[in-house]
């Protein structure tokens, strides 16, 4: 029984979709201009997690006694560097150039919060793309326009299916929310259960 009003604070479509698929009641509350900024120093699963963590708090002292909120962040990293949205079309194809033919890491970082207690949790998958032709590369961004996803693309979409030859760990965390370990988390941290 769900005994918490569950808010999802995320403008994506993709976390909306996924958080339907529980079966669980949620609203979606999204503020904008929260910075995603990060302190130089982090790496990997370790960015997301301390953005899902601030974004936390920019709703922690409006939330009711009796609310769930959950916020999440991913990124891309590859090479040592942390891919997040493209500025624009010539980022999104710089970045994808970078992905074309490696294996990168997509780690999303995920918090619950109310209004006595906070559990936070980041989620690691292996990605491994094809060698990427740049006649590909224009023809998703023309046709998919990537600017609002982390590493330039959507598993879910063309590009996953031409380009992805090996995913090691949650699909669903490559597309922004790792939905299995949260429900997981929900049941254990909040004994939220259908």
């Amino acid at each position: 029984m769900v005994m918490w009003k569950i808010i999802l604070a995320s403008n994506s479509p993709r976390r909306r979709d996924l958080m339907s698929g529980l079966g669980l009641p949620f609203k979606v509350k999204a503020l904008s201009g929260i910075d995603e900024c990060f302190p130089a120093g982090l790496r990997e699963g370790d960015i997301p997690q301390y953005i899902s963590r601030f974004k936390a708090e920019a709703y922690r002292s409006s939330l009711r006694p009796d609310e769930l909120l959950i916020t999440a962040d991913t990124i891309v990293w590859v090479d040592g560097q942390v891919l997040g949205k493209p500025a624009d079309e010539e980022d999104a194809r710089r970045m994808l150039r970078m992905l074309s033919g490696k294996t990168h890491q997509v780690y999303t970082g995920v918090t619950l919060t109310t209004s006595v207690k906070q559990v936070a949790f980041q989620c690691r998958s292996d990605v491994t793309f094809a060698t990427l032709e740049q006649s590909e590369i224009d023809y998703y961004i023309t046709h998919f326009h990537p600017m609002d996803k982390a590493g330039a693309y959507g598993v879910q979409e063309w590009i996953g299916y031409v380009g992805v030859t090996q995913l090691t760990g949650s699909y669903f965390n490559v597309m922004g929310l790792p939905i299995q370990r949260l429900y997981n988390m929900l049941k254990k941290e909040f004994n939220i259960t259908l």
